[in-house]
């Protein structure tokens, strides 16, 4: 038996819809990741979007600045795989784990 087109254009049509409304709401979305006991945090919105970048003055020693710089990219890194994970799990309860690629979101 051969789907109905027109019932498979219809969910096609609801599932865009639904992928739109999660885009959407991702802007309103915020992860926070941390490294170094809290010495760098970072916020980022659903949309990879830095909003802040928080620095304990603690974590701040002229004489080992690069380690500042990998605590700062450590934290960012993590910020961008917490909001991929949020962005893949809201999908995947639209799309009803479809495993359809990122690129389509």
């Amino acid at each position: 038996m051969k789907p109905n087109m027109q019932n498979v254009m219809k969910q096609a049509q609801k599932m865009q819809a639904d992928m739109a409304r999660v885009q959407e709401e991702l802007k309103d979305e915020r992860v926070e990741a941390s490294v170094g006991g809290g010495a760098v945090k970072v916020v980022m919105t659903g949309e990879l979007k830095v909003e802040s970048v928080m620095i304990d003055p603690a974590a701040v020693d002229a004489d080992d600045i690069s380690m500042l710089e990998d605590m700062v990219a450590a934290a960012v890194n993590e910020a961008v795989r917490q909001t991929q994970d949020l962005t893949a799990r809201k999908m995947s309860a639209v799309t009803g784990g479809l495993g359809l690629p990122g690129g389509l979101f």
